[in-house]
């Protein structure tokens, strides 16, 4: 038998977590983002897991068979950055990651050090558009 997904949805509040998260600037943009993330999708946060807060739920399946479920948009705020989790990865966001400011990226996640760094415009837009794909191939 695999091995059951170690980051699922838990009962834990996702707004206690983001009030003890420090420093106090991480926990400021941690904040914001989940307005935003709340805004854009209209669902309640969830804590996936005990460090990140997802927003709704699709179910996926590997070439392997192998399914889940998994937010379409999340987040978590990490030590070094706040890293945003987009189901859709972040190729699908080249042109507008182009104009978002600093940042930097993994295969589906975005990294930002400092949210009042960056255009939130854009980063409404990313956060909208990975939304709306609901993690669909951006090729589809």
């Amino acid at each position: 038998m695999a091995d059951a997904p170690k980051t699922v949805p838990t009962d834990a509040d996702p707004h206690a977590f983001v009030a003890g998260v420090t420093p106090q600037r991480r926990r400021r943009d941690a904040e914001r983002v989940l307005r935003l993330m709340a805004e854009v999708t209209g669902e309640p946060p969830v804590m996936w897991g005990p460090s990140m807060v997802g927003f709704g739920s699709v179910r996926y399946t590997y070439a392997s068979g192998r399914t889940g479920h998994w937010p379409p948009v999340a987040f978590a705020p990490r030590r070094a950055a706040l890293t945003l989790y987009l189901m859709d990865g972040t190729e699908a966001h080249a042109d507008e990651l182009a104009r978002l400011g600093p940042h930097t990226v993994g295969a589906g996640c975005l990294h930002l050090k400092d949210l009042e760094a960056v255009d939130p415009t854009v980063l409404e837009r990313i956060v909208r558009d990975a939304w709306e794909r609901r993690g669909r191939n951006p090729r589809d």
